[in-house]
């Protein structure tokens, strides 16, 4: 993608009503539509969605597909795709914003900032879905559901909120089930180390990102993990 493509799309973000960024890592603030400041920290359900249902998050969420295809199966339900990738996310928002589904919005920002925009159990769902596994030796604590990871979702989540990871990658399935049982604080619910070899689980189960179509078409399985932390 071209400079003056991205640059476009985030001039075209400021503009959308569905998206908030945080610029700066070293400050906490978000920002809106038009550039406005956004304290949304314990306040997403009310002053975004104008509602009290649950809030589902999708980490690294990409072009948001497994929050465009949530919110279409869930209307009831709250919807953030969070990524730090601003091209992304427009994709995202813009889909959203076609289709008017109001019930989906998009963070901009790092994962590892997480619990300074969202309260104590705030979240009631957490979706990862094909992130980046990460490995290489000494990247371990990058991968989304190592030790560190769980602990900043502890922060955010509601007691029974629920933990859910697809990914095609044996290492990062393996090592996801690894940490559970080392950490007594989880709670493995279900794992699944093929989950088109029988009838899926659940219904947010159907949706398919990119990635995961080229993964099938390249024959590989695909996993699932659910816990509680």
């Amino acid at each position: 993608m071209s400079r003056r493509n991205k640059l476009q799309k985030f001039a075209e973000i400021l503009s959308f009503p569905n998206v908030y960024e945080n610029y700066d890592p070293k400050d906490p603030g978000l920002v809106g539509k038009d550039g406005t400041p956004a304290d949304m920290k314990g306040q997403w359900a009310s002053k975004h969605f104008k509602n009290n249902n649950p809030i589902t998050l999708e980490l690294a969420c990409g072009r948001g597909e497994y929050t465009l295809g949530l919110a279409e199966r869930f209307p009831h339900r709250n919807f953030i795709g969070l990524d730090v990738k601003g091209a992304r996310i427009w994709k995202g928002s813009s889909i959203a914003l076609e289709a008017n589904l109001t019930n989906a919005a998009f963070l901009r920002t790092k994962i590892e900032q997480i619990a300074l925009f969202f309260a104590e159990n705030e979240v009631s769902e957490i979706w990862i879905t094909f992130p980046d596994p990460f490995l290489k030796k000494g990247k371990e604590n990058r991968r989304l559901t190592s030790p560190y990871f769980l602990n900043q979702f502890r922060k955010i989540l509601h007691p029974n909120g629920t933990v859910n990871l697809k990914t095609d990658s044996d290492e990062l399935y393996e090592f996801t089930l690894e940490t559970i049982n080392d950490d007594k604080k989880c709670k493995l619910i279900y794992h699944d180390d093929d989950i088109y070899s029988k009838d899926l689980l659940t219904e947010e189960l159907v949706i398919k990102t990119y990635y995961e179509k080229m993964h099938l078409e390249a024959k590989k399985t695909i996993k699932y993990v659910k816990l509680t932390i």
